[in-house]
C-alpha cells in the first residue's frame, strides 16, 4: 500500500517536470501570431518587437474599444449640434480617462503576465500604452468637435483637462491594481469638475472654458503622473 501511494504521489507531482519548458510553451503559443502591418510599424518605430505587440495588445487600444469610443463621440456630436451645448467637449475626458484606465494590465489584459516576463520594463510598457491611447483619444476627440461645429475655445479647451483626468485614472489603478477603480476614479473625478464648475460659473462648461483653471489641471497631472511613477517603479535589488 506504501509503495502504491508512493506511485500516485509522485503521478501526481512528477518531480521531472519542468515549469521554466513549459511557460515558454505557453508563452510561445500566444505570441507566435504573425504581426500585422500596425505591428510592424510600431516594432520600427518602438526598436522593439515585444514592446509594439505589447502596445497592440492593449485592451483600450482594440478595434471594439475603439468603435465604441467613435460611437460615444459621434452621439456626443450630434447632441452637441441639436441643442448648442458642446457635448464632446464634456464627454472625450470621460471616455478617454476609462481608456486610459484599461491600459493597466492587471485583470484585463491578457497578454499583462508576458508583458512582465519581457526584458522592457513594466514601467515602459505602461507609458507607451498609456501615450498610444492618450493620443488616440484626443485626435478623436479633437475630430468630433471640430466637426460638431463648436467654436475653438471649447474645441481645444478640453484638452488640457482631460490630461488632468487621464492622470488620476491611471493613478488610481495603478494604485489600486485595477482597471475598474481607475475608471471610477477618472469618471467620477470629471463629473464632480463639470458639476462643481457649473455651480461656480454658472455655466456647465465652464471646467472646459475657463482658461484659469488649466495652471490647476496641469499641476494636478504631474502630482498623478508622480504617483504612476512611484507606484511603477522597480523594487531595490531587482533586475
Amino acid at each position: 500500500m506504501t509503495g502504491e501511494h508512493e506511485v500516485t504521489g509522485d503521478r501526481e507531482n512528477p518531480a521531472d517536470v519542468d515549469l521554466g519548458r513549459v511557460w515558454i510553451g505557453v508563452a510561445a503559443q500566444v505570441w507566435r501570431r504573425r504581426p500585422g502591418p500596425v505591428e510592424r510599424l510600431a516594432a520600427r518605430v518602438l526598436r522593439a518587437p515585444g514592446l509594439a505587440r505589447a502596445l497592440v495588445t492593449t485592451p483600450s487600444l482594440l478595434l471594439g474599444w475603439i468603435i465604441a469610443t467613435a460611437v460615444v463621440l459621434v452621439a456626443g456630436t450630434l447632441a452637441t449640434r441639436g441643442t448648442g451645448t458642446p457635448y464632446v467637449a464634456l464627454l472625450a475626458p470621460g471616455v478617454a480617462a476609462a481608456g486610459i484606465a484599461y491600459a493597466y494590465g492587471p485583470g484585463v489584459d491578457p497578454a499583462w503576465e508576458l508583458s512582465c516576463s519581457m526584458a522592457v520594463s513594466d514601467r515602459m510598457v505602461l507609458l507607451v500604452r498609456a501615450l498610444a491611447v492618450f493620443g488616440l483619444n484626443a485626435v478623436l476627440g479633437l475630430a468630433a468637435s471640430a466637426s460638431s461645429g463648436a467654436v475653438t475655445a471649447v474645441t481645444f479647451g478640453w484638452l488640457v483637462p482631460m490630461t488632468a483626468v487621464c492622470a488620476l485614472a491611471l493613478a488610481a489603478a495603478t494604485l489600486a491594481r485595477s482597471a475598474n477603480v481607475g475608471v471610477v476614479a477618472g469618471v467620477a473625478g470629471w463629473v464632480i469638475t463639470v458639476l462643481s464648475g457649473q455651480v461656480v460659473a454658472g455655466r456647465l462648461t465652464a471646467a472646459v472654458t475657463d482658461s484659469t483653471l488649466a495652471l490647476p489641471y496641469l499641476a494636478f497631472a504631474g502630482c498623478c503622473a508622480a504617483i504612476v511613477l512611484y507606484t511603477t517603479r522597480i523594487p531595490k535589488g531587482a533586475s
